[in-house]
């Protein structure tokens, strides 16, 4: 997310619901050490995801276009999941499932991508990836314009604290006179891709192999960005070699680990639990832009981005369905 497309979806859980005339389940050593690992995974693929910012500016550098680069980085990362796919030998969807997973990589994925990775040529990584967590506010407010969601205090509290948020960041931004407006209204636009593509996804069927749609997902992506480059003359592979070694590193880096490591830390911790560790990956752009490029956040960027974390936060302190574990759409990070 960046590329957890399944972190969004549900995924099995190995847990059985306690009855509740039990009262809670007791913390044996066993489940604080599957915590542990679960969280462990989840931080990874956080940090996994965070990464991406570095490895697409230094491809930039290594005179690398957005759309060779995402040509390249979905390319790869399907191939990877097609073997995965080829040894789980998951049940294949019905075709109407897979056109929508082939509309969602081609059309909202890529275009969230292209977005993102336009937007961290123009202005600050950090920046961008705070601006992008605006989406879990903009599916909440489609999830209530689409009756999928009623509005409730914690809702609204989420989308007060988001939109203050957002109006902090932009605001003093703004006052700053350095920030390339096409670079803000990019990131915004990655936000509201993003957030149309997991509205959507969201009627998806529950029991839909996550690494069968990932891979479909990446290779629609790829032959979408792919066919933008070749008509508009931008796909150009012809590199330095640095560049092939930064592209690699997005694709197994900050796709292939990073997806699979936040499906093996829900699987331990549950979406919930998951999706909240996962807002550290804004914090792992903002830390490691500032230590390679030496970005730095204003103090009223830096509230402004606490706020819309804490939306994110807000949104998921919802009890988890028994047996279970769902992200609820639109609340889990982004991939970039």
């Amino acid at each position: 997310m960046e590329d957890a497309y399944g972190r969004l979806m549900t995924i099995s859980s190995a847990e059985r619901a306690r009855p509740s005339s039990l009262g809670p389940a007791p913390r044996h050593p066993a489940s604080r050490a599957r915590s542990r690992r679960g969280a462990v995974l989840c931080l990874l693929s956080a940090t996994a995801f965070g990464m991406a910012a570095i490895f697409a500016k230094e491809s930039y550098r290594a005179g690398v276009s957005v759309p060779s680069m995402l040509t390249v980085r979905f390319a790869f990362a399907a191939a990877v999941f097609w073997v995965v796919v080829a040894f789980r030998r998951p049940a294949l969807p019905s075709r109407g499932v897979l056109m929508v997973c082939v509309i969602l990589g081609a059309g909202g994925y890529a275009l969230q991508s292209g977005f993102y990775f336009a937007a961290l040529a123009k202005i600050d990584a950090s920046l961008v990836a705070l601006l992008l967590y605006a989406y879990p506010a903009l599916v909440t407010v489609l999830a209530m314009v689409l009756r999928r969601e009623s509005p409730d205090r914690r809702r609204v509290a989420a989308l007060i604290c988001s939109g203050s948020g957002l109006l902090l960041i932009l605001g003093t931004a703004a006052s700053g006179g350095d920030i390339a407006p096409a670079g803000v209204l990019l990131a915004l636009g990655a936000a509201g891709a993003y957030a149309v593509y997991l509205t959507v996804a969201d009627g998806l069927p529950v029991d839909l192999d996550l690494y069968l749609l990932s891979a479909v997902v990446c290779t629609a992506a790829a032959v979408s960005l792919g066919s933008y480059g070749l008509t508009t003359g931008s796909l150009d592979l012809a590199v330095r070699p640095q560049a092939w070694l930064w592209m690699g590193l997005l694709a197994l880096v900050s796709t292939v680990i990073a997806v699979a490591c936040m499906f093996a830390g829900v699987r331990q911790i549950g979406a919930p639990s998951a999706a909240i560790l996962s807002s550290a990956e804004p914090a792992v752009t903002v830390v490691s832009t500032a230590l390679v490029y030496g970005e730095r956040l204003t103090l009223g960027q830096a509230a402004g981005g606490a706020a819309v974390i804490a939306a994110v936060v807000i949104l998921q302190l919802r009890r988890s369905q028994p047996g279970r574990t769902r992200f609820p759409v639109g609340q889990t990070p982004p991939p970039p």
